[in-house]
């Protein structure tokens, strides 16, 4: 089964910077959208960041990031990452990693990567 591997969460102070990888465990075809989404504790998975390859891959953020994350990734690697600057407390949640699939339809997530922002 194909499994999408999310590294590079941890610890961090205020102002800090991280950065997030995540890689599919096989070739994955018919991708249209890779992005990255989060879930802080008691409050619903929100969308950070996406590239949509479909639209010639037009990047998108929350707005609560602009400015401060960077989305990047390999469509035909099915690579993924997310630059984290500037990092503020209410940045910390689960981040995971998504991928949209035309064929078959349907999407696969990593298993979730913690990214704590805290003095």
């Amino acid at each position: 089964q194909v499994q999408l591997v999310e590294s590079g969460g941890g610890l961090v102070q205020p102002g800090g910077s991280l950065r997030l990888s995540c890689a599919a465990s096989e070739s994955l075809r018919s991708v249209y959208v890779m992005g990255w989404y989060r879930q802080a504790p008691g409050k619903e998975r929100e969308s950070v960041a996406s590239i949509i390859i479909m639209y010639n891959n037009r990047i998108t953020y929350a707005d609560s990031v602009k400015g401060r994350f960077t989305i990047s990734g390999d469509s035909a690697k099915n690579t993924l990452y997310l630059q984290m600057n500037d990092l503020k407390p209410e940045d910390t949640a689960v981040y995971y990693c998504n991928m949209k699939r035309m064929i078959p339809n349907d999407e696969l997530w990593g298993q979730g990567t913690q990214v704590t922002v805290s003095s």
